[in-house]
């Protein structure tokens, strides 16, 4: 049974720092994509994300670039995203996903599993 579940979410200052983490089961962590997602109040879930099941390389969008790094953990079969210099507009439920994507994508329709979210708040 695949499963995803994250963790690591929280309150954190303007300018604070959080690791989440995504622990992954039912599957092997270098088959799959592993992305991370996020939507805000109001908002479309947009990709954030991506370390691809190829390479391992990983791919951001342009808003967290230089703050965000995404990295894999095999001894946890898990994935970490750290975040950097919050910024209030990262907040957002942030969610992982697994997918069969060789070069990696943060397209949301090329994932096939979703874990449950985690709620990051950026605020004073």
């Amino acid at each position: 049974q695949v499963q995803l579940v994250e963790s690591g979410g929280g309150l954190v200052q303007p300018g604070g720092s959080l690791r989440l983490s995504c622990v992954v089961s039912g599957f092997r962590l270098d088959y799959y994509t592993i992305g991370w997602f996020r939507q805000a109040p109001g908002k479309e879930r947009e990709g954030v994300s991506c370390i691809s099941s190829n390479d391992g390389s990983a791919l951001y969008a342009d808003s967290v670039k230089g703050r965000f790094t995404i990295s894999r953990d095999y001894a946890k079969n898990a994935v970490h995203l750290q975040m950097n210099n919050l910024k209030p507009e990262d907040t957002a439920v942030y969610y992982c996903a697994a997918g069969l994507i060789y070069d990696g994508s943060l397209s949301e329709d090329e994932y096939d599993y979703w874990g449950q979210g985690t709620q990051v708040t950026v605020s004073s």
